[in-house]
């Protein structure tokens, strides 16, 4: 009988958020495919669990894939724990589970610590939010790319390095405006947790006299016209499949009526 493939999210920060349910499997797999095997040795050494273990990071994943896949295929179960927060959700795991899943094997994501979500209810986002991710290292390709989020309705959640930040606070207010509500998490679960709640400017400021020190997460508010939604007929020039399919619910279009949309406009 096959084995099951076990996505397990590992805490973000404070080890004390690892659940019950992920502990015991992580206990029982036969191999932990661990995002970085140094850092999970930490978590694995907290709560007593020696199992084997094995990298899986996006500079090898392509490679890994397979003898993981034998294994699954054997009869073992494998756990897949990222390094800090959910596999897949900006972290390696997406080619593995697409695998896994061509191959008829089962999949169990194990619900667990996230920093999108823990930054969310900080925050106190009531509008429907968009993960969309790291912003962008480069200063061109994060303006266009707030170019293509500026007109989202709800709540934009983004991960930013300490030092990245105050370039990607210039740019944001530069394409989205001085006055757009910016929450900034830091450090989320640490002992040095902070929500720093304002605006893009009074978070440029703030970081001018604080340099920026942690993991950060920002959660960008709606827009001040961002609903209703004063929007071009057609989407942006480039865009990844989930940001057009985003695009075209924030109007209200299927995504083939997005697309053909996007076909005109092309021409």
């Amino acid at each position: 009988m096959p084995g099951t493939l076990y996505l397990v999210a590992s805490p973000i920060g404070n080890l004390e958020d690892l659940s019950h349910r992920a502990a015991r499997v992580l206990r029982e797999v036969a191999l932990i495919a661990c995002e970085d095997t140094r850092h999970s040795r930490r978590l694995l050494e907290h709560y007593g669990i020696q199992r084997p273990t094995l990298s899986y990071h996006r500079l090898n994943e392509a490679a890994r894939a397979a003898p993981i896949l034998a294994r699954l295929q054997a009869g073992d179960d494998v756990a897949l724990l990222s390094d800090a927060g959910a596999p897949v959700l900006s972290d390696p795991g997406a080619r593995l589970v697409g695998a896994a899943a061509a191959a008829g094997l089962r999949v169990v994501p194990l619900p667990g610590p996230a920093a999108a979500v823990t930054a969310l209810m900080g925050a106190g986002v009531e509008e429907p939010a968009a993960l969309v991710g790291f912003v962008p290292a480069r200063s061109g390709a994060r303006r266009r790319w707030l170019q293509q989020w500026a007109a989202w309705p709800g709540a934009l959640v983004a991960f930013e390095a300490p030092h990245r930040l105050a370039a990607a606070l210039a740019d944001m207010e530069e394409v989205l405006g001085p006055d757009r509500p910016l929450v900034v998490a830091r450090e989320l679960t640490k002992q040095h947790e902070e929500f720093l709640r304002g605006t893009i400017a009074s978070a440029r400021a703030h970081f001018a006299v604080h340099p920026p020190r942690g993991e950060f997460t920002l959660i960008l508010g709606p827009g001040a016209a961002a609903a209703p939604v004063a929007e071009p007929d057609a989407p942006p020039a480039e865009f990844t499949r989930e940001q057009l399919k985003l695009w075209a619910r924030a109007r209200g279009l299927s995504r083939s009526e997005a697309y053909r949309r996007w076909q005109q406009s092309r021409r």
